[in-house]
């Protein structure tokens, strides 16, 4: 697993986005991105997040950050998840894990006794310059938009 740190390069990708085409972080250079992988579409804590971002969207334009939701799941299913719960921010899939497994956010998980792999909900923050800034391992989606947001302010 991989093991980035504040400071590092972000690494790059080039990945499905819903709606259609891609979406590349380089193209990005010069704002601010909130990169939060999470582990499934339309599941609980995975929605509330997307929500929270989403209504969050406009704050993070004034501060001059995009926000992205990455995880395994299919530009499709994509569409259907932001549809369904009219959500703003853009998602990229990674079914390949590629992007995922840079970022080091595959691991093992455990629910009811049972270990398996799985993205595990992190979110960073990429400044102008393509370097990570601030890293939210183990995200708690319950005022994390929020707290997100000022990281931004404070770049």
């Amino acid at each position: 697993m991989t093991e980035l740190s504040p400071g590092q390069d972000a690494p790059q990708f080039e990945l499905p986005r819903d709606g259609g085409g891609t979406l590349t972080l380089s193209a990005l250079r010069g704002k601010a991105v909130v990169l939060y992988f999470y582990p499934k579409d339309d599941t609980s804590g995975c929605t509330a997040e997307a929500i929270d971002f989403s209504a969050l969207k406009a704050d993070f334009e004034k501060a001059g950050a995009v926000v992205i939701g990455m995880s395994p799941d299919s530009a499709k299913k994509h569409d259907k998840f932001k549809a369904k719960h009219s959500l703003s921010v853009d998602l990229v899939a990674d079914e390949e894990r590629k992007a995922i497994e840079a970022y080091g956010v595959w691991a093992e998980k455990s629910m009811y006794g049972r270990k398996y792999m799985g993205v595990e909900r992190t979110t960073f923050l990429i400044d102008r310059d393509g370097k990570i800034a601030r890293i939210w391992p183990k995200v708690k989606v319950p005022g994390h938009a929020a707290e997100v947001l000022e990281a931004v302010r404070a770049l």
